[in-house]
């Protein structure tokens, strides 16, 4: 079956993508404003470079029409910290994207214990496995629609001590997990591939 998404009478392109691009990792991102710490996870989360270190989360509108809290809180003061998300983390994760109000945080709601690493970025979720610290560098107009793709800058990046096997080669583990269609997945299993010919 082909989908035509010029067809503005498609109602699922959301669907479509979310279930045929998987996995998605999942960015959980902390803002800050006035004091109220904001939490929330985006599945539409990619690196886009390591040189400049780059990445990329899409946030979209509340059910009223205006900017998430995220969106309003990275536009008004250009900074966002992104936590990896383990199993650990997966129901606090999971309860931090309901909708709450701007002066509402889903730290004191959901009972998310964060630590602050740098006084210039907002606080990290404490018990994560690794965390970007990041800069605002610009929005992508798409042209329409209700989701804003923004660019950030990656400043510092904490890797939990335990998740790191050799410092010598930088080599890191954990069980990360995402988003596959409407549900989440533990994506710990490792799978090798035959040598080449």
């Amino acid at each position: 079956m082909i989908f035509n998404l010029e067809d503005n009478t498609l109602n699922d392109k959301y669907k479509l993508m979310a279930q045929t691009i998987i996995p998605r990792p999942i960015a959980w991102v902390v803002t800050e404003d006035e004091g109220v710490i904001n939490i929330a996870p985006f599945s539409y989360f990619i690196g886009l470079s390591s040189n400049p270190a780059t990445v990329l989360i899409s946030v979209g509108h509340k059910s009223d029409g205006t900017a998430k809290d995220t969106l309003a809180n990275i536009r008004k003061n250009k900074k966002c910290t992104i936590c990896m998300v383990d199993k650990a983390n997966l129901d606090k994760m999971h309860f931090s994207s309901k909708e709450l109000a701007h002066n509402s945080s889903e730290a004191s709601e959901y009972n998310i214990e964060t630590t602050r690493v740098f006084e210039l970025f907002p606080p990290m979720i404490e018990s994560v496995p690794c965390a970007y610290f990041c800069d605002f560098n610009q929005e992508i107009d798409l042209g329409g629609g209700d989701t804003i793709p923004l660019v950030l800058n990656v400043r510092n990046i904490y890797v939990k001590d335990e998740n790191i096997v050799d410092k010598e080669r930088i080599s890191i583990e954990f069980d990360p997990v995402a988003r596959i269609g409407k549900s989440y997945a533990s994506l710990g299993e490792e799978l090798v591939a035959p040598k080449m010919p």
